[in-house]
C-alpha cells in the first residue's frame, strides 16, 4: 500500500516560498552602477555594447541595429519575424521598457472551450472546484522574490506574462536564467520570436494600485530593475505544435531565458536574493499533496498590478492520447499568470519548481502546466552550460 503524504496546508506552501526570498530589500546600488556591455562568453565586445556573437546574428538576418533599435523591430513582416530555434535576437534598447508602458501591456491568455479537451480519452482526472487566488503579502521582495513579470513585444502590441528567477548549476549564487512559459516568448507553429523580451522580478513590490502608481518611482515599479533577455530556448514541439489556445504544444509549454541587467552588473540571483532549483523528476500527481501557482494576472477582473497565488492538489488534464498528461490545479487567475512558477515540496522537503502556467479555461476557473521532464531538462542544461558563465 502506497503512503500519501497529508495535503499540505496553503500556509506551509505559501511559508516556504517566504523563505528563498531575500533578506534585505532591493539592492540600493543595482542601479548605480555603469550600464554593462553584453559580452560574449570569451568576453569579446564587438562594439556598441553588444557581443560579437550576437552582432554576427543580426547581420545574417540583414537586421541594421540602429534601425532595430530606432524602431524596426516593429516590422512583423513573415520574412522579417524569425521563426527557428537558433534565430533568437533581443538586442537592449535603453529605456524602452518605462513604467507607464509596463502598466499597458495586455495578457496573451491562453483559455481552451470544451471542445479543446474532447480528446483526454478518459485519462484526465475531473475538473476542480476552483480556488479563489490570494493576493501575496507585500513588499513582495520580502515573500516571493523570485516572482516577476515577463514583458515582450508582439504583432498586437506589447505583452505581459510572469515568470521565476531559477538556479543555475553551472553558476552557483549567481544565476542569470528565469523559467517562464513558451508562449511567452514564442508564437508557436505560426509566428515567431517575440521582441524586446524583459523580466522585472518582484514587479511593483509594494502592490499599489492603479491611481497609487500614476505617480510612482521607477523603483517602486521595477524594485531591482529590467533584465533583458539574452538568449531564450524553447521546446521544439512548442515551435512546431503550439497554437492559439496551446494546441498540442501546450505539454511542453515552457521556456528558460538568459538575461542580463539593463542597468548595472550584478547577476539577477544576486540582485534578487535568491532563486527556486526545477525538480524534472517530480513524482506523479497522486503523490504531490499540493502544488502553488504564482503569478501576476492581467486580464478581468485582474490589472495585472498585484501578485496573486493559488495553493491546491494537483490532478492530470489530457489534451491528446499523444502527448503527456499535464498538471492541473483550482484557480481563478486569468491570462498575464501565464509562465508563473508553480511550486511544491521534493522529497528532500525543500521547495522547487515543477511547472508553470500554460492554459486555462474560458470561465477562469482552474490552471494547467506542463510535466516537466527529459526534454525540459535538456533545454535547461543546455542553457546552463552554454550561457551559465557570461
Amino acid at each position: 500500500m502506497r503512503f500519501i503524504r497529508p495535503l499540505l496546508s496553503a500556509t506551509g506552501l505559501v511559508a516556504a516560498l517566504a523563505l528563498t526570498a531575500t533578506a534585505c530589500g532591493p539592492s540600493e546600488d543595482a542601479a548605480a552602477d555603469k550600464p554593462a556591455a553584453i559580452t560574449s562568453a570569451e568576453g569579446k565586445d564587438s562594439g556598441g555594447g553588444i557581443s560579437a556573437d550576437l552582432a554576427d546574428t543580426l547581420k545574417k538576418h540583414g537586421v541594421d541595429l540602429d534601425k532595430w533599435k530606432s524602431g524596426d523591430w516593429k516590422n512583423w513582416d513573415k520574412d522579417k519575424w524569425l521563426h527557428e530555434a537558433k534565430d533568437f535576437v533581443n538586442p537592449v534598447i535603453d529605456g524602452l521598457w518605462k513604467p507607464d508602458r509596463m502598466k499597458t501591456a495586455k495578457d496573451p491568455a491562453k483559455t481552451m472551450s470544451a471542445g479543446d479537451l474532447s480528446g483526454d480519452q478518459g485519462v484526465s482526472d475531473p475538473e476542480p472546484a476552483p480556488v479563489t487566488a490570494q493576493r501575496e503579502k507585500t513588499p513582495y521582495h520580502d515573500y516571493a522574490a523570485p516572482v516577476g513579470k515577463v514583458f515582450f513585444d508582439s504583432p498586437e502590441g506589447s505583452m505581459v506574462c510572469s515568470g521565476t528567477v531559477v538556479k543555475d548549476p553551472k553558476n552557483p549564487g549567481r544565476s542569470n536564467l528565469v523559467w517562464t512559459a513558451g508562449h511567452c516568448v514564442h508564437a508557436g507553429a505560426k509566428g515567431g520570436w517575440y521582441r524586446n523580451i524583459v523580466f522585472v522580478p518582484a514587479y511593483n513590490d509594494q502592490g499599489k494600485d492603479a491611481a497609487s502608481l500614476k505617480n510612482a518611482q521607477p523603483q517602486e515599479v521595477a524594485p531591482y530593475g529590467a533584465y533583458w533577455a539574452d538568449w531564450a530556448s524553447t521546446s521544439g514541439e512548442w515551435l512546431t505544435d503550439g497554437g492559439p489556445t496551446g494546441g498540442e504544444g501546450a505539454p511542453y509549454d515552457y521556456a528558460v531565458l538568459h538575461v542580463k541587467p539593463e542597468q548595472g552588473t550584478k547577476s539577477l540571483e544576486e540582485t534578487v536574493g535568491n532563486a527556486l532549483p526545477v525538480d524534472f523528476d517530480a513524482p506523479q500527481v497522486a503523490q504531490i499533496s499540493a502544488m502553488g501557482a504564482w503569478g501576476y494576472p492581467a486580464a478581468p477582473p485582474y490589472d495585472g498590478l498585484i501578485m496573486h497565488k493559488c495553493v491546491d492538489r494537483p490532478g492530470r488534464l489530457s489534451l491528446s492520447p499523444a502527448t503527456p498528461t499535464m498538471y492541473r490545479i483550482g484557480c481563478t487567475m486569468t491570462g498575464g499568470s501565464s509562465g508563473g512558477g508553480w511550486f511544491s515540496e521534493t522529497t528532500d522537503g525543500k521547495l522547487s519548481l515543477v511547472s508553470n502556467t500554460s492554459i486555462g479555461p474560458v470561465t477562469a476557473g482552474w490552471l494547467a502546466g506542463p510535466h516537466l521532464g527529459e526534454g525540459a531538462q535538456q533545454i535547461f542544461t543546455m542553457m546552463s552550460d552554454k550561457f551559465g558563465a557570461r
